[in-house]
């Protein structure tokens, strides 16, 4: 018997989230159904270390439109979400996160505005979705840089998003980079695009996955993917140098035609300090790029499986 096509694909990327992951497959179930249309999800198992695969493989058993993938080791939330819409076979696809942070309930309205011409639906963070003021600062200065100096709106922005059958080809087989910033990537394309609010729920189960470490990671991809501006500081950074310099030696020409005696210790240190400090900084920016160069230019595989479940010879899967 032949399968039938979904027409809406949901990839969900999960790490260690075998607590909740069953509650939540089972609550998108009821959504998904009841907007009539054929469906496929897709959990990946980003490298998880307790039993999120197996329960994924109790789930395939209960619904056999539930698929999934398992990494050989962690490779990261972008990886993740790579493989899933390279999997992927519907018309359009899903990508959401498995805590329940992105209401699902909210997918009929996405469907929706995809129906009515968006290639991309955008789930975007209202502004009481963040825990605290430091959250939303640190939230606004990132996108406020990101948005201008990368051409791209990442105002509010998230993985909770719909893209047509068309973007999705177009993301996986036309942007062949392997470090992805996959928000980014989405508005850049510049597709017909439509947003839908929504308020960051309190997670169902588990804790957050994401350090502050992670973070400022996925920062540095996301600037350096998009945007050759940091560069460029490297050029003000020289030009106040040489303000400097220029200042330091007049105020040595005056004090000689002044008969008085240069000032040395003080001064000389203070610009050691400032020379060697912006050295240093445009050394770490310049090789943030380099390194950038050197993870494309290797060309691994972004990810390997290791496992799959629901798949088989007549699937799209890498």
């Amino acid at each position: 018997m032949t399968a039938i096509k979904p027409e809406i694909s949901l990839v969900i990327p999960v790490f260690n989230e075998s607590e909740g992951v069953t509650s939540f497959v089972a609550n998108l179930m009821s959504i998904v159904t009841s907007t009539g249309l054929h469906s496929e999800i897709i959990l990946i198992d980003d490298g998880s270390h307790d039993e999120t695969f197996y329960t994924i493989a109790e789930l395939n058993s209960s619904f056999t439109n539930v698929k999934g993938l398992r990494f050989t080791r962690n490779f990261g939330k972008e990886a993740a979400l790579l493989a899933g819409l390279e999997a992927a076979t519907g018309d359009a696809v899903i990508t959401l996160d498995s805590d329940g942070q992105h209401p699902p309930d909210l997918i009929p309205e996405m469907i929706v505005k995809w129906r009515e011409g968006a290639k991309i639906v955008h789930g975007v963070k209202s502004a009481g979705s963040y825990e605290n003021r430091y959250t939303r600062a640190r939230a606004r200065v990132f996108n406020s840089l990101l948005s201008r100096f990368g051409h791209i709106n990442t105002m509010g922005s998230s993985d909770f998003k719909l893209l047509d059958r068309e973007a999705v080809d177009i993301l996986v087989h036309s942007l062949p980079e392997h470090r992805r910033f996959y928000r980014g990537l989405a508005d850049w394309m510049g597709f017909p695009s439509a947003e839908v609010p929504f308020t960051v729920r309190d997670r169902e189960s588990g804790s957050s996955k994401w350090s502050t470490l992670k973070l400022m990671s996925m920062a540095g991809v996301a600037i350096i993917s998009f945007t050759s501006a940091p560069l460029r500081i490297i050029t003000i950074l020289g030009m106040v140098t040489m303000l400097f310099g220029v200042l330091v030696g007049l105020d040595a020409v005056i004090s000689v035609i002044n008969g008085k005696a240069v000032s040395g210790f003080a001064t000389l240190i203070i610009s050691l300090l400032l020379i060697g400090s912006f050295i240093m900084i445009s050394l770490g920016i310049i090789g943030e790029y380099i390194a950038k160069i050197y993870d494309e230019i290797k060309d691994r595989p972004v990810y390997i499986v290791q496992s799959k479940i629901g798949f088989d010879d007549s699937d799209k899967n890498s």
